[in-house]
């Protein structure tokens, strides 16, 4: 298989910047809602560190593209859209997880590099940690 240009490789790498916040909020709200039995704008605020403009903003993005409900001064609830993305983000964030422990990276070091490697792994490459792990693919 011939290598990608250059530019087609950074390419793939702003299209995955620009999916990652969005992953990143809906696996979020995901964890809210399992943890607390709701996700407000005020806990995503606090949990990435931003100001409550900066979560309604995303939050609107995340309305517009179908992933979830939100209505003022109510919980921010996940679509079946947004729900099958949270469940597929936890998914790949558990095999990259694994797969750095396996490797012998440090408990502490896996669990941060996890936290961006899962965003920047295409299917093919979660398919190969699965094998490496020995994991079938509805683990």
């Amino acid at each position: 298989m011939p290598a990608l240009p250059k530019h087609a490789a950074f390419e793939r790498v702003r299209q995955d910047h620009q999916r990652e916040l969005v992953e990143d909020y809906v696996e979020e709200i995901a964890h809210l809602h399992a943890r607390h039995g709701e996700a407000r704008a005020s806990d995503l605020a606090a949990c990435f560190g931003v100001s409550a403009a900066a979560v309604s903003k995303v939050v609107a993005r995340l309305r517009r593209d179908g992933l979830v409900i939100a209505r003022p001064y109510r919980g921010i609830f996940l679509t079946p859209d947004g729900e099958a993305m949270a469940e597929r983000v936890a998914t790949r964030h558990r095999v990259v997880l694994a797969t750095l422990r396996r490797l012998g990276v440090p408990e502490e070091v896996a669990r941060a590099d996890s936290e961006g490697i899962e965003h920047h792994c295409s299917d093919e490459t979660v398919a190969a940690m699965r094998r490496f792990l020995g994991q079938a693919a509805d683990d």
